[in-house]
């Protein structure tokens, strides 16, 4: 090649460099931080796989992230609406046969730890978006912090229009308050509904791991004919609740609040099981780097958090957003200092080191 050829062509390299778009600077400087991910590099893709549970999460992560992703990256998001049972065992045997189905993954506390050999690293200082904008200890070694709020217990004021339920002893209690009940068969169940039990069974917060597993049992055994529906999803949960099928019921508090600020029901911070969802991207997964890309930018723009925040009543990931909350929307916000002291917090690892047991004992006891 020519002196005048090179000379051209790093011109036209150079002019293209001054019209490049932000989003190609985007995805640039996102590429470079990310590039390190497991020593290797890794190949351009654009699409990023992501599975997390359907139903207003994610009409609401569609609205406020992944539309905004692809239009300033390019990079399309395919969504997954799956539970989280599934999520991890679909997760495990991609793991096994070599066919990862999902990049970016929903974890809750328990799942970064027991599925750590599953997990992409996360450099947090690294990433530019992360590092900026995340909520101070909201990114981790594996993943990082998507939502916040709690199980909490909610009630029809209908059934109950002198004063509903107002701890897990109270929901436990049918001859004070009957009626049929509703809990989750789904996520976390084998650990949030016998924690409750222990809970209601009078064990203290602090108190209750290691957890005396056949002890909230037996105080299951006894409410076991009172649940009238085991519900699979938010949105499930709601319609037993709006069809009257139940008349108060453990529940994601993205779903209390809606369903409190229909007027036609109610519930409380008091002893609800803090409920943290978080993303991690899976190791080995189509599109690792795209993944990582899409945790740096969901981590920013305080704005969109709080138009997020309000449809599903999780606080999120951006450290501008708590500022930014109207005074009439604290009482249902679970990262208000009233309502968040008042979260019961899980011993995470004691989980992870049992989950399996758990599980078991839960499926065996739901289905004698």
């Amino acid at each position: 090649m020519s002196i005048d050829s090179k000379t051209s062509t790093t011109t036209r390299r150079q002019t293209s460099r001054r019209q490049a778009t932000r989003r190609d600077v985007l995805a640039g400087a996102l590429g470079a931080a990310t590039f390190a991910i497991g020593g290797r590099a890794l190949a351009q893709s654009k699409e990023v796989i992501i599975a997390t549970t359907g139903g207003l999460m994610e009409r609401s992560l569609q609205e406020h992230f992944y539309k905004r992703f692809e239009t300033e990256t390019g990079i399309k998001v395919r969504s997954v609406p799956i539970e989280l049972p599934d999520q991890w065992a679909r997760a495990r045997a991609g793991q096994r046969s070599g066919n990862i189905p999902f990049d970016v993954v929903t974890a809750t506390p328990p799942d970064l730890i027991q599925h750590a050999d599953l997990l992409a690293p996360i450099d947090c200082a690294g990433l530019p978006g992360i590092a900026a904008h995340a909520l101070p200890n909201g990114c981790f070694p594996s993943g990082i912090i998507r939502t916040a709020g709690g199980m909490a217990l909610t009630w029809s004021k209908k059934a109950f229009p002198n004063g509903g339920p107002q701890s897990w002893a109270d929901f436990f209690d049918v001859a004070k308050f009957p009626g049929p009940r509703s809990l989750p068969d789904t996520g976390d169940r084998e650990w949030w509904v016998p924690l409750a039990a222990l809970l209601a069974d009078g064990v203290a917060p602090d108190k209750a791991f290691p957890m005396d597993v056949d002890r909230a049992y037996k105080k299951l055994d006894a409410l076991k004919p009172h649940i009238a529906a085991w519900w699979k999803s938010g949105d499930n949960a709601m319609q037993i609740m709006r069809g009257g099928d139940a008349v108060m019921m453990m529940v994601y508090s993205s779903r209390s609040v809606p369903l409190a600020k229909s007027g036609e029901f109610d519930f409380t911070w008091n002893q609800a099981i803090r409920d943290v969802g978080n993303w991690a991207v899976l190791k080995g997964s189509p599109n690792v780097q795209n993944g990582v890309k899409f945790l740096d930018f969901f981590v920013q723009n305080g704005k969109e958090h709080v138009a997020f925040s309000e449809k599903v009543s999780f606080d999120s990931n951006n450290r501008e957003a708590p500022g930014l909350v109207p005074p009439e929307e604290r009482r249902f916000r679970p990262s208000w200092p009233d309502n968040w002291s008042k979260l019961v917090i899980a011993d995470y690892e004691w989980i992870a080191v049992n989950r399996n047991a758990l599980r078991e004992r839960w499926v065996t006891w739901l289905t004698k």
